[in-house]
């Protein structure tokens, strides 16, 4: 096992930012408040007639006059207020009776508050525009930091993900660990005339495990681990991408050695020159600085850049030749023993009874990805806590599998009972057919009970993995696909929108087999149509016409032959085994659902029959 390495986030702690801030915005207000608030003196209020009276009375000692407000002295000391109206002989009347006098210009708010007034509407803005700028760039760090980059530094405190955690793609994880170990010890690797790989992309299709994969060597590498995703380049203003790449490989120089991990590279990395936003486009601006930083005239030396995509397909060839992405690592979905131990470790915190065999459920789950199976071990969980159980059966994670494979069960969808009968012929029919072709794989399970958007299914799982697919396994599978449409034809003398999903995938596979494989005999080992893909849309839009329109009209006759001979064959089945089918159906009427063994056994006890009505 590698020595782990412990970094220590250089970024500060936000809540202690934010708590000074609060700080200084109170300080601030307190000061202001010393400022302009004066406590008022409290006066007897007196009218102004009685002032008069007073005045006249020589009741009064002194007066100050400050605007239309009078504040005056009684003899006996105690201080009034009065609010005068505009009476000139006022003034006069007081020095007649000897009031002492004091006159105040009106009250001015002062040059502090003046200045604070006038400013206060351009200060409120600023403000505001800098709270929103920090709202805008929470997650990038400062205001007006959109050339930052936003990769996040991870330690062995944020990440708990070993290579211990990671199974089912063995030959990955040996390649991952040599370049950890490169960066370990590069001497040894060097003293040979190797040197340190500078790229390495991870390419596989979704849930097989490339983010886990990276997540886990930043749990085992003894350096600096950068992440980002693709996403966080492409931003609304011009130019932040590229500013973001060499934001991100200065870091990455100042911390080397050290590794910077890319995930969903294709985000920014897709062929340029696709006609679509001109030779200004941001991502491709994106990609050209991340083309240089990689391989350009500075070196980078000590800067290991992982990368993790499904789509290497879409990726610009510059960016994928040695010296950028030194080595492609397939990260492809696990095989039997890589799913019994990928099984093996997401079932470690779950209670399992002892009639579990994961070995099992690893034959029954051919093409599943490990996020699948995480999924299928999570909805037994359910399953098994939702019937009050308090360990997890086979029997829950049989039904996990029909509901990851099938859909879930809609037994509250009321079906009149000549759909339900058609139903029943429709599946028996694939059923019947997959029973009697030699290259078909192996009856799951059949069911009328309406799972998904589909009324009824069946489910057909291979013994073995399969890589490769023959032309007798095709046609074989054409034949079942039209199984159902045959039965219903010739039983209930009708045909439905039931086999259109059958129809549209057989003829998917025909076409197939015609255009791209090479295996009609007429036609010969030729590929008709390239497939037109437009770079940023990512996905295929239509098949170029580079054949004659005779051709066409030859591939249109083949299609139609191959389909139609399927058709045949599928009809003489059915037509040669008819008690067999009116058994599967009446059973799937009955039960509902059968399963591989309770099929075997209907198929057998019909032999059977036939066989001593043959005797007899």
């Amino acid at each position: 096992m590698l020595k782990r390495y412990v970094v220590k986030n250089p970024n500060t702690n936000p809540l202690n930012r934010n708590l000074f801030i609060w700080l200084f915005i109170v300080l601030f207000g307190l000061f202001i408040f010393n400022i302009y608030y004066k406590p008022k003196k409290a006066y007897d209020m007196v009218i102004f007639s009685d002032f008069i009276e007073a005045v006249q009375s020589n009741n009064i000692i002194s007066v100050t006059i400050q605007g239309k407000n009078i504040i005056g002295t009684y003899k006996n000391g105690k201080e009034f207020k009065s609010y005068a109206a505009d009476d000139p002989e006022l003034v006069k009347m007081l020095r007649e009776h000897g009031i002492r006098i004091n006159a105040k210009p009106e009250e001015d708010s002062g040059m502090w508050q003046n200045i604070f007034i006038s400013w206060f509407p351009m200060l409120l803005l600023i403000a505001v525009w800098i709270f929103f700028m920090r709202q805008m760039q929470s997650g990038g760090g400062k205001a007006m930091a959109f050339g930052k980059s936003k990769a996040r530094l991870f330690t062995n405190k944020d990440n708990k993900v070993t290579f211990q955690d990671v199974a089912g793609v063995e030959e990955a994880k040996e390649e991952l660990e040599e370049v950890i170990e490169f960066l370990v010890d590069p001497k040894k690797f060097t003293k040979l005339g190797g040197r340190i790989p500078k790229g390495v992309l991870l390419v596989g299709p979704p849930g097989t495990g490339k983010t886990l994969l990276a997540r886990a060597i930043a749990g085992e590498a003894n350096v600096p681990f950068f992440s980002i995703s693709g996403s966080d380049f492409v931003e609304m203003f011009v130019g932040v991408g590229a500013s973001r790449v060499r934001d991100l490989f200065n870091q990455g120089k100042k911390s080397a050695p050290c590794i910077i991990f890319i995930d969903e590279i294709d985000a920014v990395g897709r062929h340029r020159g696709a006609g679509l936003g001109g030779g200004h486009d941001e991502r491709e601006q994106t990609l050209n600085q991340l083309l240089v930083e990689m391989d350009g005239f500075e070196s980078n030396e000590g800067v290991i850049v992982m990368s993790a995509t499904n789509r290497p397909d879409v990726l610009d060839p510059a960016l994928l030749r040695p010296g950028r992405f030194d080595r492609q690592i397939v990260v492809s979905t696990p095989d039997v023993k890589g799913r019994e131990l990928i099984l093996g470790i997401h079932t470690r915190k779950t209670v399992l009874a002892k009639n579990v065999d994961l070995s099992i459920i690893a034959r029954g789950t051919p093409g599943f990805s490990g996020a699948d199976l995480a999924n299928l071990v999570n909805e037994a969980a359910l399953m098994a806590a939702r019937r009050g159980k308090k360990e997890i059966e086979m029997d829950d994670f049989e039904h996990a599998k029909d509901k990851v494979l099938m859909g879930v069960e809609r037994r509250s969808m009321i079906i009149p009972v000549q759909e339900r009968k058609n139903a029943a012929y429709h599946e028996a029919g694939h059923t019947l057919v997959a029973k009697m072709l030699p290259n078909a794989d192996p009856i799951h399970k059949v069911t009328i009970i309406p799972r998904g958007r589909a009324l009824g299914i069946t489910q057909q799982l291979p013994i073995d993995e399969r890589h490769t697919y023959s032309k007798e396994y095709l046609l074989d599978n054409i034949t079942i696909l039209l199984g159902g449409r045959v039965a219903e034809e010739l039983v209930l003398n009708h045909m439905t929108t039931g086999a259109g999903n059958d129809i549209e995938r057989a003829t998917a596979i025909v076409r197939k087999m015609v255009c791209e494989w090479g295996m009609s005999e007429k036609l010969g080992p030729l590929n008709y149509g390239k497939n037109e893909e437009h770079i940023f849309l990512g996905r295929e839009i239509g098949r170029n016409r580079d054949f004659s329109e005779d051709t066409a009209q030859e591939i249109d006759q083949e299609l139609r032959k191959i389909i139609t001979d399927c058709y045949n064959r599928a009809k003489g089945i059915i037509v040669n085994n008819m008690d067999t089918l009116h058994a599967l159906a009446n059973a799937l009427l009955e039960k509902e659902s059968l399963d591989g063994l309770e099929i075997d056994k209907i198929i057998g006890e019909i032999n059977n029959e036939a066989g001593d009505s043959a005797l007899q």
